[in-house]
């Protein structure tokens, strides 16, 4: 389907509603509905029942729930906007550089 910019964490550990999430980015409203549905078609192939997909309607950001896995599909402005990989990807959070260097100033 190129997806574009898929992003596989390991979230074990950090939260309860699943292990893997995956973010991944379509072209178009329309190319995001398309990458969930294969996602979808896939998983119910290869025995997995999705227990739920939401914003298939508007087509921005879809969340296809595996249990395990849960695949987020979004337009790349929606992505940047809510930032997912900042808040569950510990490698690329922001860190704040004024308590760094306040933290630092007073040693």
């Amino acid at each position: 389907m190129k997806a574009v910019n898929v992003k596989v964490m390991d979230v074990r550990g950090l939260t309860d509603i699943a292990d893997t999430l995956i973010v991944a980015s379509g072209t178009s409203d329309r190319h995001v509905r398309s990458i969930a549905e294969h996602v979808i078609d896939q998983a119910k192939r290869n025995g997995f029942r999705p227990l739920g997909a939401e914003g298939k309607g508007e087509g921005e950001w879809v969340l296809v729930d595996l249990q395990d896995v849960v695949v987020h599909v979004l337009l790349p402005r929606v992505r940047e906007f809510y930032g997912l990989e900042r808040l569950w990807d510990p490698g690329t959070a922001v860190h704040d550089s004024t308590a760094h260097a306040a933290s630092h100033s007073h040693s």
